[in-house]
């Protein structure tokens, strides 16, 4: 009598879906803190009073644009002049159409945009291995981002949101679309350029130099078409105004240096020092943490300058096709996790050594947090620990000595903990046993 083989067909994609749905907590947990996070949106904008800041000064500023103005030095607000690239007036243009520039439109608007944003960033804390699921819920504690989402409609909203979707898109090795998408954030506001170091690094370490090239150069295209009215008719006023690095903003507004006396604040001297304090930490990370594995910054960067040149000696030469085929590019797959943790930590370095950090600019690190704590070697209750100091510290109005000098150490005490924590491998497979916290 034959045996007859029983061969087990594959379970359909559909059911495959259901049961990652269900074996991964972060997933179904992420879902119901997104409902239960749009229900709490829909409560603060009905009982919560709007503040009025800067939304006025913004419709102003469209209206200007809108009637034709193209001179920068003439878009003006109840608030001061515009000081933000061309991107900004094209997607406030489109909320005045769509509010017809009425503050509890806009609101339903920007709850609508909270919840993509933090949809967005979920969909990264579910993607990468770091944060457990519980800790998810820290994403939707803070009332000073629900705050400036909702109550008082800042741009920086925008710029944040649209860095995210950029962010996913480098995550899943989509670099040119996320370059694109990561310029169009920087056209709103310029603070996303705190990315940009981070972001150059994992470039050269996923592309080579033409694709490096070819991405920056959409990038740039982006932002010359959206100025490209202004740069046609008032070039130096577009420029300056929109892209004006050595703004002082004012001392009593500053929620992490206040403690630091004004006539120091606002010295060139102190900002020439931050500066310094920047550029050091970002190359002391880049070399000792971000390139640990490729034998530090300055050997990876001698790596890729070797590849390059001989990729250009042997372009036309007869060896070629042996050289492609014998030859181990240094170009590599990053990880997901690696991708993040270096966006994350250059951000937050800059962070750190901004001069002002004034109430709106919370929502430019705080979904990086409960990464970047868990990205530390720190005990649990120390991590829950320092995000409730933080939070503390940004609701503290107006912020004082004590509250800033607060702020300063506790985002010292996180870059420490991130510099002190070994440095993950950075590249897919063969990866070094880790213990992880959950």
């Amino acid at each position: 009598m034959a045996v007859q083989s029983v061969t087990q067909s594959a379970p359909p994609p559909r059911l495959k879906a259901s049961n990652a749905f269900l074996e991964n907590p972060k997933i179904p947990f992420a879902v119901a803190l997104l409902f239960a996070d749009a229900l709490l949106v829909f409560l603060i904008i009905a009982f919560v009073p709007y503040t009025k800041i800067d939304w006025d000064a913004y419709m102003s500023q469209v209206k200007g644009f809108l009637e034709g103005e193209r001179d920068y030095q003439n878009l003006k607000g109840d608030t001061g002049p515009l000081v933000y690239p061309a991107g900004f007036l094209y997607v406030y243009s489109a909320f005045l159409y769509l509010t017809g520039g009425q503050v509890y439109p806009a609101q339903i608007l920007f709850g609508l945009l909270y919840i993509i944003n933090l949809a967005l960033v979920l969909f990264i804390y579910v993607k990468t291995d770091v944060v457990p699921w519980w800790a998810l819920c820290l994403l939707s504690l803070s009332k000073r981002v629900h705050s400036i989402f909702v109550l008082r409609l800042f741009n920086d909203c925008v710029a944040t949101t649209l860095l995210h979707a950029a962010l996913l898109l480098l995550m899943h090795r989509r670099w040119n679309l996320g370059l694109i998408v990561f310029s169009g954030a920087v056209s709103v506001k310029m603070n996303v350029l705190l990315f940009a170091p981070p972001l150059l690094l994992l470039m050269l370490k996923a592309m080579d130099i033409g694709g490096v090239l070819l991405a920056l150069a959409g990038a740039a295209l982006v932002q010359i078409l959206l100025g490209l009215p202004f740069l046609v008719s008032h070039p130096v006023a577009y420029i300056s105004r929109a892209f004006n690095l050595g703004r002082v903003f004012i001392h009593f507004w500053s929620v992490n240096f206040k403690f630091i006396p004004e006539p120091v604040f606002v010295s060139k001297g102190f900002a020439i020092f931050l500066l310094a304090g920047h550029l050091i930490l970002l190359a002391s990370f880049a070399h000792y943490r971000w390139c640990k594995h490729e034998g530090g910054l300055l050997n990876f960067l001698h790596s890729r300058y070797v590849y390059m040149r001989l990729r250009l000696a042997l372009f036309f030469s007869s060896s070629s096709k042996k050289f492609s085929k014998s030859s181990s590019s240094p170009i590599k797959n990053l990880t997901k996790e690696h991708i993040v943790t270096t966006m994350f930590v250059g951000n937050f370095i800059g962070i750190v050594c901004a001069r002002s950090l004034h109430y709106q600019f919370y929502s430019w690190y705080f979904y990086s947090l409960p990464y970047l704590l868990w990205r530390t070697s720190y005990p649990t209750l120390l991590r829950l620990s320092l995000f409730m100091g933080v939070e503390i510290c940004w609701n503290i109005y107006p912020s004082n000595n004590i509250s800033s000098a607060l702020l300063l150490c506790l985002h010292l005490i996180i870059l420490w903990g991130l510099w002190s924590a070994p440095p993950r491998y950075p590249f897919p497979g063969n990866k070094p046993s880790s213990h992880k916290d959950k």
